[in-house]
């Protein structure tokens, strides 16, 4: 069956990557934003999308979080895991030289990333803040006669014929984004071609004002059943300050009994409690081959 995947955008960036990974045959669609990628599926112009959430380094994405919130038409149906690996790469023309490179362009996030290098032995160089890696390996393919490179990965480098010469620039080894896939049934998503980790409960829990120590009475609904949370973490209601959202994943899909039961103790308290979605978990294994480089 044949559909829409809506992804954040420009090609050649990690959320290609991620998208092909969960869909590998179907028809996708870029946005330039988050909020548009949102809209796209909200709006019925794809069936999913597929969008950043937290990434190791930079930690929760914001801005998926808050659209997530809001758009409570819109569950997560899966979740996918990618290693980060950036590469410093040139147009073919300019290979036999790269070392004589006078401005690298990237996304200011994969420029953070890669200080080192830059930093040792590009130090030359003058840096440029572009988008999105993918948007700084297309300019760089667009002017082969420039001394110019661009911080990106694998990806692309295939989708601009680009030639990486330094691979694996990044400064920390471990650095892995989080992508989740939204849709409007919030229906599990299972990718038999990917490796399974787990599978998630997300909620979003808000407070009684007139409660104290509600928070602690949340937490202890979940302690005493035993139930692992992996994850909790607040963003502000924005009607007041000292208004939160909590946000919690829980390490288990979503049963007949256990946490429906304890969802009714924590709404007796006063709290509202909102399914964000139960879903499978996967990811993808890194990178291991060596890479030639000039």
């Amino acid at each position: 069956m044949s559909y829409s995947i809506g992804y954040l955008g420009p090609k050649g960036t990690f959320s290609q990557k991620a998208v092909e990974a969960l869909f590998p045959n179907q028809d996708v669609i870029s946005y330039q934003t988050i909020p548009a990628c949102i809209d796209a599926v909200k709006q019925g112009h794809v069936k999913y999308s597929v969008v950043p959430l937290e990434n190791t380094l930079e930690g929760t994405v914001n801005l998926t979080l808050d659209y997530l919130i809001d758009e409570k038409s819109l569950k997560i149906s899966s979740e996918l895991v990618i290693p980060v690996e950036q590469h410093f790469m040139v147009h073919p023309n300019q290979k036999e030289r790269w070392r004589e490179t006078e401005k690298i362009y990237s996304h200011p996030h994969a420029l953070a990333q890669c200080h080192q290098f830059l930093n040792n032995q590009m130090k030359h160089a003058e840096v440029d803040a572009y988008p999105s890696t993918g948007a700084a390996a297309k300019f760089v393919s667009e002017n082969p006669d420039e001394a110019i490179g661009a911080i990106a990965n694998d990806q692309a480098a295939k989708e601009y014929n680009l030639e990486i010469v330094k691979a694996n620039i990044h400064d920390f080894e471990n650095n892995e984004t989080r992508f989740i896939v939204l849709n409007k049934n919030g229906s599990a998503l299972r990718m038999s071609d990917l490796k399974r980790q787990g599978f998630k409960t997300k909620v979003m829990i808000s407070l009684p004002t007139d409660h104290a120590g509600a928070l602690h009475q949340v937490l202890s609904a979940f302690a005493w059943r035993r139930i692992n949370l992996s994850k909790i973490e607040s963003r502000p209601m924005k009607i007041g300050l000292g208004r939160y959202y909590f946000i919690i994943d829980i390490d288990q899909k979503m049963d007949d009994v256990l946490i429906p039961n304890t969802i009714a103790e924590i709404e007796a308290i006063g709290c509202h409690v909102e399914l964000l979605g139960s879903y499978p978990y996967y990811s993808i294994e890194k990178n291991r081959e060596e890479r030639d480089t000039v």
